[in-house]
């Protein structure tokens, strides 16, 4: 697979696990910005418990990857760390470093609303820069999150639903048609 320029490892299972661990946050985050009302207010403020569950999640998303990921490239001997995947890691990571360090300033300016719609657009831009790594489908993940995050914008107060819709919703599809597509067939 070295020479190879694609990385072809990844686990569509772990994308769907990615989206039931977001599901699963986006429940307790729900709770906890509204308790007791049906209606969507505000956010003056991210309560600590949302951080600890955003940090848990995607811990949970990155060590399932990771464990999955080496486990099927191994019954397809191939070695998870080569040219490919440090080609598709950092150019996945400069979008999404990019769009964390965003997200804190915008934390720190106060400007709660956006949090949501940033991170599904700078998940979507890091999916897309990747994609010339790996899978071409990841590509299709990519432009979802980011037109899911463009309209969270237009759409300001919901952007939980959204980042639900994108990280939960929309992993489970596409870990479901990678498991199906590429997967079942080489396990």
């Amino acid at each position: 697979m070295s020479q190879s320029t694609q990385f072809i490892s990844l686990s569509g299972l772990s994308g769907v696990m990615a989206g039931i661990y977001a599901l699963i946050g986006a429940a307790f985050a729900n709770r906890i910005l509204y308790p007791e009302i049906e209606s969507i207010s505000f956010v003056n403020e991210i309560p600590p418990q949302l951080l600890l569950i955003a940090v848990v999640v995607l811990l949970l998303s990155i060590g399932t990857a990771y464990i999955m990921t080496l486990q099927k490239a191994k019954k397809m001997g191939e070695s998870v760390w080569n040219a490919s995947s440090k080609r598709l890691l950092v150019n996945f990571l400069i979008p999404l470093a990019t769009g964390g360090i965003f997200c804190l300033l915008l934390m720190s300016q106060q400007n709660y609303g956006l949090i949501a719609p940033v991170t599904l657009i700078f998940y979507g831009l890091a999916c897309v820069n990747a994609s010339k790594y790996t899978l071409r489908d990841v590509r299709y993940l990519g432009i979802t999150e980011i037109i899911l995050g463009l309209t969270a914008v237009q759409f300001m107060g919901y952007g939980l639903y959204f980042w639900a819709l994108g990280f939960g919703i929309c992993h489970i599809i596409y870990g479901t048609i990678m498991y199906f597509k590429y997967d079942r067939n080489s396990l």
